[in-house]
């Protein structure tokens, strides 16, 4: 069965699940397609279950593409002394960079600068039981051991870095990975073990017989037709649309607040250093994290109750990180040199009520109804193990005599790609020279794709102008473009260049001068006409235009007004 996205795809998905009887339901119903409806449909497919994900906008849409990207044990849970969850979360990392997603996971080094001496053995003890946890879990570490500094040696790693207050720091390990791609990849993944995904299409209400949910009501926003989706278990994972879905079914557990958080995106030049860096704030982490030619500068913790599904950064925001950054680096940043910006709001866990099962700190599972299930709480990190604890919840309800549910696999399942990753890798000059590719952009393409590579190569084989950077780019093929749509799931331009691509954060002019080239090339595979290209270009460059002018309000009240001025294109 084939891991692809395709508009065709989508419409066997909704086919598929409109089909779905009273006597014929799915084993499982996933409300939700970010890192936790991903992982729990890939966890429910590779257990040999009948699974759907309705998504009301796009995979990643909300929180799942506007994380720190990184892949963490959490360094100040330690001082929490919550040693089982890092523990937990070092596994997963190692796990993942080794086995099940190496061609998009990646080490990435850090400096903890120390400004005082009695800091190092504290400092040094922390991390050293950092990598113990990672080394002694029940997968491979992946990543170089921690190294102590001093402050000579900090000033030739990063020269930007100021040093005179320092007294040296420890250099450490943890990973990354482009948290839009990964929750693609997942999906596609749990595609092809038979899952039915459908995105653009929003649930309306729940279907029930006497106190037990037994399926869904939703409407494809595409076309406007409205459905039935009948399931054995309809799992709610949906973050910080949460409540909105207790709502919808009149029972929930769980209170999830929204926490926003906002990065900033310079160009990788302003700061002279071969490592990122995290320090402490008064109320947060700062983090400056590499990001191929960019540093992603992060981040922010403040309550948000406004528009969940386009948070905006204020002024405020941004001054505050770059007050903050600007206290560590010789040369301090401005606004002139921000090329991105981009917030994102954390689901935080407030006010249980007597939940069915506490999984841990991090996130929940609950049953407020009989076939209804919610999931809250987690981290991009822990996905699987959140996908693995959902399904574990409800194997009684799904069991029956003639088919016991089978145990949890995906700790040994690869996600799409990683299989022929490094044979690719090694052949990376062969396929530059059969490809007419530069090398540089085969390893673009083999970062994002693995050993899907040979899928985008023969687009360019079969349509040899698609090997060209797309206008308004040097970075991302045209190729890109046509594979997020034919491949990924992509149904519009925001689609493309916010979450397959990420033009709309890593350029100045926030990917404006590839919105027409880029739809162009989607209308030529979704059979879009004139009006409706246009239509595309002209809503990406008024949501350009509105996330800048949020980004100049003192406020986030005013930041909101601003930014809902560019509603979704549907």
């Amino acid at each position: 069965m084939t891991s692809a996205l395709s508009p065709a795809a989508r419409a066997d998905a909704l086919v598929a699940m409109a089909a779905t009887t009273a006597d014929q339901p799915l084993d499982v119903l996933v409300v939700g397609g970010g890192i936790t409806g991903a992982g729990v449909a890939n966890d429910a497919a590779t257990r040999g279950l009948s699974v759907g994900v309705l998504e009301q906008r796009d995979l990643a849409s909300g929180t799942s593409s506007r994380s720190s990207k990184l892949l963490h044990g959490g360094l100040r849970y330690l001082e929490m002394l919550d040693f089982g969850l890092v523990r937990e979360a070092l596994q997963e990392r190692g796990l993942q960079l080794t086995r099940l997603a190496p061609h998009l996971v990646r080490p990435v080094p850090f400096l903890y600068p120390l400004h005082r001496t009695r800091e190092r053995p504290y400092v040094g003890a922390g991390l050293a039981l950092y990598d113990a946890m990672a080394t002694f879990g029940k997968y491979d570490m992946g990543v170089p051991r921690h190294r102590h500094l001093f402050r000579r040696q900090v000033a030739r790693i990063a020269p930007d870095l100021r040093t005179d207050e320092l007294t040296g720091a420890i250099r450490y390990y943890d990973c990354q990975v482009d948290d839009a791609r990964l929750v693609v990849t997942i999906a596609r993944t749990a595609a092809s073990y038979g899952a039915h995904v459908a995105t653009r299409v929003r649930v309306t209400g729940f279907l029930r017989e006497g106190e037990r949910v037994v399926g869904v009501r939703a409407t494809d926003l595409e076309t406007g037709q409205d459905l039935e989706v009948r399931a054995r278990v309809v799992i709610n994972a949906a973050g910080v649309w949460t409540d909105e879905i207790q709502e919808l079914a009149a029972a929930g557990q769980l209170h999830v607040r929204a926490s926003k958080g906002i990065h900033l995106v310079v160009p990788r030049d302003r700061i002279r250093s071969e490592c990122g860096l995290i320090t402490r704030t008064e109320t947060s982490v700062l983090f400056v994290i590499p990001w191929g030619d960019h540093w992603i500068i992060g981040t922010t913790d403040t309550a948000w109750d406004l528009d969940k599904a386009h948070p905006a950064a204020s002024r405020a925001d941004i001054d505050y990180l770059l007050g903050h950054v600007n206290t560590v680096l010789r040369d301090p940043l401005d606004h002139d040199d921000v090329e991105g910006v981009y917030a994102g709001l954390r689901p935080l866990l407030s006010g249980e009520s007597e939940p069915t099962s506490r999984i841990s700190r991090e996130h929940t599972v609950t049953e407020p109804a009989p076939g209804l299930v919610l999931i809250a709480g987690g981290k991009l990190t822990t996905w699987r193990v959140m996908a693995r604890d959902a399904i574990d919840a409800v194997v009684d309800q799904l069991e029956d005599t003639q088919a016991p549910v089978r145990t949890c696999i995906t700790d040994r399942v690869p996600l799409a790609g990683a299989a022929g990753f490094e044979a690719r890798t090694n052949q990376r000059v062969m396929l530059s020279r059969r490809s007419g590719l530069a090398l540089a952009q085969v390893d673009h393409l083999l970062g994002r794709f693995g050993g899907l590579i040979d899928e985008v190569l023969e687009l360019i084989r079969l349509r040899p102008e698609l090997g060209e950077p797309l206008a308004g780019t040097e970075v991302y093929l045209a190729a890109e473009v046509v594979y997020a749509v034919t491949h990924e799931g992509a149904r519009h331009l925001d689609d493309v260049l916010t979450r397959r691509t990420r033009m709309s954060i890593e350029a100045f002019d926030r990917g404006t001068a590839a919105a027409r080239p880029a739809a162009e090339l989607m209308a030529g595979e979704l059979g879009w006409d004139a009006a409706r290209t246009e239509e595309e270009v002209d809503h990406y460059l008024r949501r350009v235009e509105a996330e800048r002018q949020s980004q100049q309000m003192p406020t986030d009240q005013e930041a909101d007004e601003a930014r809902v001025r560019a509603p979704d294109i549907v």
